[in-house]
């Protein structure tokens, strides 16, 4: 997804749609929907209404329409929180479940012998999904070990 619909996405999905939105962020929805709209030459968003929209909307699919255009993953580090083996094993099966979804997206993909352009981005979008997923499960690893060393400390 590009940054322009993501954008969008985010500020047409908000709860209450844009103008609820636009009345949080102290803007007239018409300029919010002017600033959204990726056909628009005019009235562009700047960093701090992005910023300000993705903290009132709790959508960061602008951050990962960003991230990935420019080969970077985006990992939320409030999903670390929990260190115990359970919240681990959570972690590596959404690995191979999203292992699973690359493998399918390029077996339908190679099906028919031809490669388009949809299907590889669909096969992008899976392995987005699986890197994130790798290093949620990385983070999760490293707060249950540091987790451990402070148990240690206080033996």
């Amino acid at each position: 997804m590009s940054v322009s619909d993501a954008l969008h996405k985010t500020v047409h999905g908000a709860p209450g749609g844009h103008a609820a939105l636009a009345v949080r962020l102290g803007m007239s929805p018409v300029i919010l929907r002017n600033k959204a709209n990726p056909n628009s030459s005019s009235n562009k968003a700047t960093l701090e209404d992005v910023d300000r929209i993705i903290g009132l909307t709790g959508d960061a699919s602008i951050l990962h329409a960003l991230a990935a255009n420019h080969g970077f993953v985006c990992v939320a580090i409030e999903g670390a929180g929990t260190a115990c083996e359970t919240a681990a094993l959570e972690a590596v099966t959404k690995v191979w479940m999203c292992n699973g979804d690359v493998g399918a997206a390029v077996h339908q993909a190679l099906e028919d012998g031809i490669i388009e352009k949809h299907e590889v981005v669909a096969i992008k979008a899976a392995v987005y999904r699986l890197e994130q997923a790798a290093h949620q499960m990385v983070a999760r690893l490293e707060h249950m070990a540091a987790q451990d060393a402070r148990e240690v400390r206080n033996v």
